[in-house]
């Protein structure tokens, strides 16, 4: 049994909630996660094993049925926790005909999991929100957020992912500052998540990596990305956690910024034969946008090309000391996982 304390991390079987636990058994902590069938347990238990054997572990490591649209498991999950992760949150690649196919369940969601924190007398809820919530929106020069920057989610082009991610967020610094509690919140807002995936079940942002390293693109687009380790976001939870002062702090996850020519000489560079597919010709803009008239889930990006929308973690940094790892590294060791679970 933890001496650390017990956490709740929403959404275990996801890319940022996996990592969280992760990092929460390395720390000694008890860990219930919730996932929406538990007939996925025993294939996520064994994948954060990898990782950590402590997964494997009952006595560390608990499972609970809960969904973002549904009241049912929420209060016995969140049942003797100190802390609260709330990652879980419906992930938009292609672009929805209805934004509220993500716009519900991320507020309801959120929502859920904070009253569900409040009730069981949590010390703190770390939400995971995004740079998305943060943008200063696809038109205008380039630009640098921080957490100041809102995203108006009533902007034209502002996608159905965005609104999701700044509605949800929004509605919980309102539940927390109605709630007048103990319980209070920090959030998260991460840039482009990548970083060694821990099965075949791994988030739709590391497609980035997997379609250079698949040959799954034509060649080179002018889009580009703060990146961030998924290992990086996970610790930045945990302090976020734990540090008073982090109460009511939004915080940018964000590392370095990178196009997609960085990503793809990265890879080129430390994978030899291994990145044969990886495309070294650069794509018009044109092209992109043809494109993705059929493919769908580029519809989303191809208002950012050739733009730079920089975010920076400076407050992160300064206020909890902590500190992205080099891009390389991410890179290299996202591509090097996918290879190794046989995704590419």
């Amino acid at each position: 049994m933890s001496g650390q304390g017990t956490v709740l991390v929403t959404g275990g079987s996801g890319y940022i909630g996996g990592w969280c636990v992760v990092g929460l058994l390395d720390q000694g902590y008890r860990v219930k996660t919730t996932v929406r069938s538990l007939g996925r347990e025993a294939g996520v238990r064994a994948a954060l094993a990898t990782a950590n054997a402590a997964a494997a572990d009952p006595g560390r490591l608990s499972f609970h049925a809960a969904e973002l649209t549904a009241d049912a498991g929420w209060d016995e999950a969140a049942a003797g926790c100190d802390y609260v992760l709330h990652v879980a949150s419906p992930l938009g690649i292609a672009e929805p005909k209805d934004p509220n196919e993500l716009i519900v369940p991320a507020r309801e969601g959120a929502l859920r999991a904070l009253n569900a924190a409040i009730r069981a007398g949590a010390r703190r809820v770390v939400m995971t929100s995004s740079v998305a919530a943060s943008s200063h929106g696809s038109s205008g020069p380039d630009s640098v957020a921080d957490e100041e920057v809102w995203t108006n989610p009533a902007e034209a082009g502002v996608s159905a992912y965005a609104q999701s991610k700044t509605l949800a967020e929004r509605a919980a610094w309102d539940l927390i500052g109605k709630a007048g509690g103990a319980t209070t919140l920090a959030t998260v807002n991460p840039a482009l998540v990548l970083g060694p995936v821990l099965s075949q079940d791994f988030s739709g942002s590391v497609q980035v990596v997997e379609r250079l390293l698949s040959g799954r693109v034509p060649g080179l687009p002018r889009l580009g990305f703060n990146v961030v380790d998924v290992r990086d976001v996970a610790d930045l939870h945990i302090r976020a956690m734990t540090a008073p002062e982090a109460a009511g702090q939004r915080l940018i996850a964000a590392g370095q910024w990178a196009w997609m020519a960085d990503i793809a000489a990265i890879l080129r560079a430390r994978l030899g034969s291994e990145a044969g597919k990886v495309p070294t010709r650069k794509v018009p803009d044109v092209v992109l946008r043809l494109v993705s008239l059929v493919d769908k889930e580029l519809g989303s990006v191809t208002p950012n090309l050739g733009r730079k929308r920089d975010f920076t973690s400076a407050k992160a940094q300064t206020l909890l000391g902590w500190k992205p790892r080099p891009l390389e590294e991410t890179v290299v060791d996202c591509a090097r996982s996918l290879i190794a679970v046989g995704a590419v």
